[in-house]
């Protein structure tokens, strides 16, 4: 079954850059939108980046400019490269993708990845 496993999170100092790689795996027939979610202690999970199948994005606007998002469809794998991290980017960060299957290609199922912790200090 298909299944998002996530990898580069860890602790930063403030300024400093990490990047978030997430891999989808199983019996894929086709991903369309892929994004990357964050939820820090006592809030509520917002959306951070998204894109398309096409590499169109879109940010919420406090990460514009230091957050890249990117994806390789012949990896089924989506990237978060973060740079310039503040204190306030501290958060679990959650991949999320929209995966057609055999049985569901006509309409994709949404998963999710475990979250991996990203921890900035100042």
């Amino acid at each position: 079954q298909v299944q998002l496993v996530e990898s580069g999170g860890g602790s930063v100092q403030a300024g400093g850059s990490l990047r978030l790689s997430c891999a989808a795996s199983g019996s894929i027939v086709s991903i369309n939108n892929m994004a990357w979610y964050r939820q820090a202690p006592g809030k509520q999970r917002e959306l951070v980046a998204s894109i398309t199948r096409s590499s169109n994005t879109n940010y919420k606007n406090s990460v514009k400019g230091r957050f890249t998002i990117s994806r390789d469809n012949a990896k089924n794998t989506v990237y978060l490269q973060m740079n310039s991290l503040k204190p306030e980017d501290t958060a679990v960060y959650y991949c999320y993708a929209e995966i057609g299957t055999a049985s569901t290609w006509w309409r994709p199922s949404e998963y999710w990845g475990q979250g991996t912790q990203v921890t900035v200090s100042s």
